[in-house]
């Protein structure tokens, strides 16, 4: 600080150095307030702002089921007290139109006939028409048991025995069939049901299979899809335009019980190709190795981000697309 009682002392020159001084202090501590002032709101943003850029209209409300459980409840009660109240009410209810049910449903039947078709005074009542109200039903996975029997035929001139081989199948002495390995699949990878919730289902359906077993299922599915893996690889390594990008995923290190970080790396054809493929090649790492060894000898446009370990593929011939969705959330972050 100078003392106002000096600055009477000191010359124009000493004055507008001083001046100068103090601009650049000035200068130099409003850059650094207004960088501090942007980290703040970068830092608060990150913890308490929501994640996502945009909002997902496909994110719904998790109390919407709710709400709509407890509205219907509210109108099934108003009907009743209403048909209570005036039960010969002649004017018809509107119903909203219902979407009839798919016709590829199977369809059973069942019959509601008066016990008697005699009239009460005495003649014989004539059928005249039907009423037909058609309800959803469903039963919780239906298992079932094939009987694979094969004949055995002998020929005692030749004292030989004839037999049908056995069919292959995925796991040969097991009892899944492919319609039940499928499910398995389904549920653990499209609708991320654990195998130890699937053991759970099967257990209420009175069939013990613990999930060790199921887990065996899943390894020995994934060595017989192996060669469809292969011809996908084959085929997206034929597209000019692919799409990389790597996802961390914690894999179990065997013998200390810890975890070890690992990568899931995503290869896919472009959105405006007309196949459209998706494989992916689990690594322990994140080494650009990795894609270098996947794509082999592939040399074509990869859209990805700024990882440095595509860096070695670009500079032996690879197109680099830069991802306009990471430039963007650059832009988005300064704005917010």
């Amino acid at each position: 600080m100078v003392e106002p009682q000096s600055l009477q002392n000191l010359s124009a020159e000493e004055l507008r150095e001083l001046t100068t001084r103090l601009m650049t202090q000035l200068r130099h501590q409003s850059a650094l307030l207004d960088k501090l002032t942007h980290e703040n709101a970068l830092l608060k943003r990150m913890k308490f702002a929501a994640q996502s850029e945009r909002f997902n209209p496909e994110q719904k409300s998790l109390l919407e089921d709710e709400i709509e459980a407890d509205l219907a409840a509210v109108a099934t009660e108003i009907d009743a007290l209403q048909e209570a109240q005036a039960p010969a009410k002649l004017e018809e209810k509107k119903v909203p139109k219902r979407a009839p049910l798919p016709a590829n449903l199977p369809r059973r039947e069942i019959r509601h006939e008066p016990a008697s078709t005699t009239c009460a005074c005495g003649c014989q009542m004539k059928r005249v028409g039907e009423d037909v109200a058609e309800k959803l039903d469903y039963v919780p996975g239906v298992f079932t048991v094939e009987r694979h029997i094969r004949g055995k035929w002998a020929c005692a001139k030749c004292e030989t025995i004839h037999q049908v081989p056995v069919d292959p199948h995925v796991i040969d002495k097991g009892i899944p069939t492919t319609g039940l390995l499928a499910q398995v699949l389904v549920a653990k990878y499209a609708d991320h049901l654990p195998l130890y919730r699937q053991e759970a289902i099967l257990g209420r359906a009175g069939l013990a299979i613990p999930r060790s077993t199921l887990a065996q299922w899943v390894g020995s599915c994934g060595v017989q899809l192996q060669p469809l893996v292969d011809a996908m690889k084959a085929e997206l390594l034929q597209h000019r335009v692919l799409h990389a990008d790597e996802t961390p995923v914690a894999m179990l290190k065997p013998g200390n019980g810890k975890t070890h970080r690992a990568y899931l790396w995503a290869y896919a054809t472009g959105a405006f190709e007309a196949t459209r493929a998706v494989v992916y090649d689990f690594c322990e790492s994140r080494s650009g190795e990795h894609a270098r060894r996947f794509l082999g000898d592939w040399r074509g446009s990869l859209t990805c981000d700024d990882f440095s370990g595509y860096k070695a593929l670009i500079a032996s011939g690879v197109t680099e697309v830069g991802c306009l969705a990471h430039a963007r959330r650059k832009f988005f972050d300064l704005h917010a």
